[in-house]
């Protein structure tokens, strides 16, 4: 069953506004689902901060709540036609907004950038009165942002997941985006797709996509942590829960808690991953599962 769908014949009433607003409320929605979701490997949640001493829930939540002006610009940006140029720039507004909030520790950098250009993608399908379907998301993306984001690659970029990507020679997520997300939407989506029509329910089916998604994506979150021998291993453990029949198991809570405790005992964190999640939870929160 679908929780809160967008009402899709509201959106469509003349103006894009109501469409850009629930576009919004999907996205702060997402993040919401992420970080209420236990137990994840090594993340934050309301039950613990997981492999983190500088963030909590409390945290999450502020920066989660200062970003739906930020999620509904990009969505009217993307209905216009904005550049990438002009995307980035109400990104790096956001990111800003957003370390005011957390005295400077990054809790939605990522999500800012993943969700961001994912609203500004609905909001352009929108606009075209394109067929509301993830390819057709995902062909915007490619069509309208592809070339931006090839040359974003080549810059020189500070942040923790950039220079663990640079020297263990990971895919970052500016390569996801240019290649259109291909770990959100030939893995994680489907995963949770797959669950929720297998009969779980939600945080279970959300688990199950989040392990799904360790067991392949190059988190460079964790690769930052705990090097490329800490990324293997947080890899292989989610690929080992997964053969044991994942969040189908009778003990799967408990074993899911076993992981995280020994990803928290490492200090490992899949940050990566966690955007992911966030992003599959806006797909389905924006009826585009299917």
């Amino acid at each position: 069953m679908k929780r809160d769908a967008i009402p899709w014949a509201e959106a469509h009433l003349p103006g894009f506004p109501q469409h850009a607003s629930a576009t919004a409320r999907a996205a702060t929605q997402a993040l919401h689902d992420e970080l209420a979701l236990y137990p994840k490997p090594g993340l934050v949640s309301f039950q613990d901060t997981g492999s983190h001493t500088d963030m909590d829930a409390a945290m999450f939540f502020r920066s989660l709540s200062c970003l739906r002006h930020y999620f509904r610009a990009t969505t009217l940006a993307g209905s216009r036609g904005a550049t990438f140029a002009e995307l980035e720039t109400l990104g790096i507004a956001a990111e800003q907004r957003m370390l005011v909030r957390t005295q400077g520790v990054n809790t939605h950098r990522g999500a800012i950038f993943t969700l961001g250009l994912l609203c500004a993608g609905a909001g352009a399908l929108h606009a075209g009165s394109r067929p509301r379907t993830a390819q057709h998301l995902r062909e915007e993306l490619r069509a309208r942002w592809f070339l931006a984001l090839v040359a974003r690659l080549g810059r020189k970029r500070a942040s923790n997941g950039h220079r663990a990507a640079e020297a263990f020679g990971l895919q970052g997520i500016e390569q996801e985006a240019a290649l259109g997300f291909p770990t959100l939407f030939e893995v994680t989506a489907p995963t949770l797709r797959e669950a929720l029509g297998a009969g779980l329910g939600h945080p279970a089916a959300q688990l199950q996509a989040l392990f799904k998604t360790m067991a392949v994506l190059d988190d460079t979150n964790l690769a930052h942590r705990g090097g490329l021998a800490g990324l293997r291993w947080a890899q292989t453990q989610a690929r080992l829960f997964l053969e044991r029949g994942g969040m189908h198991q009778i003990d799967a809570i408990a074993q899911a808690q076993a992981i995280h405790r020994a990803f928290v005992h490492r200090r490992l964190s899949p940050g990566g991953c966690a955007d992911v999640l966030s992003a599959a939870c806006w797909l389905e929160r924006m009826d585009l599962l299917a």
